[in-house]
């Protein structure tokens, strides 16, 4: 089918500035229990982009683990393409779209570490196997192939074969703290709604963007 002729109406919902609560983070929150419920498949993957000291933007998919009234929080290698350009460049934004319920939530913001006390809590709590990666990966560097990568695997498996795999310290969580969030329901004719909360001191402001 040629792209121009891909093509559909969207019309499952509306987006009011009386129906949305006070506090961006309240809201998405409804809107992610809204995502669970409808059973969305990985309700909690998004896009994160961020950029490097030259201006050259990257993005990626990944999968949120908190959020709460500080922000958005999310586990990664420090050393990696993301890690090196928050380092140099700690803004970043997110996008969430949840294509049954016709919903897409933009946050934009600056990233802060989490504490080493909470990203231990998180490493914890995955998979044996997942742990071992965190060590066998240097994410984002280039590999001879994929076997030098499944022999370091077998190599750290050996060692932590009698202990508890520790968290590698290039490895840990940051919390996307926003100044933004929109919210965007689809509408037909593509006259979407568009809600965006900013900052105003310790409150919220909330505008209406044309679609």
């Amino acid at each position: 089918m040629p792209l121009n002729d891909m093509r559909r109406e969207f019309d499952r919902d509306s987006l009011s500035e009386s129906g949305v609560a006070t506090d961006p983070i309240r809201q998405f929150q409804v809107w992610f229990e809204d995502a669970v419920k409808s059973q969305v498949p990985e309700p909690h993957a998004f896009i994160l982009a961020t950029s490097s000291p030259d201006g050259q933007p990257s993005a990626r998919v990944m999968l949120l683990r908190g959020c709460e009234p500080r922000g958005f929080t999310f586990f990664t290698n420090y050393e990696s393409r993301k890690g090196s350009e928050i380092a140099a460049n700690p803004r970043a934004a997110m996008v969430f779209f949840w294509h049954a319920l016709e919903r897409q939530v933009r946050v934009e913001g600056s990233l802060e570490k989490v504490p080493a006390e909470e990203s231990d809590a998180y490493f914890d709590s995955r998979p044996e196997g997942s742990k071992v990666g965190a060590w066998a990966s240097r994410q984002s560097t280039v590999i001879p192939d994929r076997e030098s990568l499944e022999a370091r695997v077998r190599e750290l498996e050996a060692e932590f074969a009698d202990r508890q795999v520790p968290r590698p310290a290039h490895w840990g969580g940051y919390c996307l703290v926003p100044s933004s969030i929109e919210f965007w329901q689809g509408r037909p004719s593509r006259l979407h709604d568009r809600l965006r909360y900013t900052r105003d001191g310790s409150s919220w402001q909330i505008d209406r963007l044309s679609p």
